[in-house]
């Protein structure tokens, strides 16, 4: 069984402390389960002076990144944010707002990001989904 303090690190420390799992082949992947293609984060805030608030960039906390250098495999990722919305439309409820990664703020891990339609104040705290594609490599 995983200690409550094994759950709160990040998923990079979480990988190298916890047991492997054994190797597995391409057969035994068949019956595996999906694999998530996006990194958690959450919206912090917007770009901000002392006395503005620049509500077209919104400041990004990704999951498991820690400096600047880790930024950089991000820069030019899609970002989701995705909301319930109350009426149905194109046979679904929920509703996406697009993004991409713009640059680094500060030296913590956290990035600027511009979406397309600004982001609602209820993001604020919100989860995003920070896609795994383009890649640059």
């Amino acid at each position: 069984p995983r200690s409550i303090c094994s759950t709160l690190r990040p998923p990079a420390l979480r990988r190298l402390t916890t047991d492997s799992p054994p190797a597995v082949t391409m057969a035994e992947t068949a019956d595996a389960q999906a694999v998530r293609l996006y990194v958690k984060g959450v919206v912090l805030g917007f770009k901000r002076g002392m006395r503005t608030q620049y509500c077209h960039t919104a400041l990004i906390k990704i999951q498991g990144v820690e400096d600047s250098e880790d930024v950089d495999f991000y820069l030019g990722k899609k970002i989701a944010y995705i909301f319930k919305a109350h009426t149905e439309k194109k046979g679904s409820k929920y509703r996406v707002v697009w993004g991409k990664v713009c640059r680094a703020h500060g030296t913590n891990g956290v990035v600027k990001c511009k979406f397309r339609t600004n982001l609602p104040p209820k993001a604020i705290g919100g989860p995003v989904r920070v896609m795994l594609y383009p890649s640059r490599i």
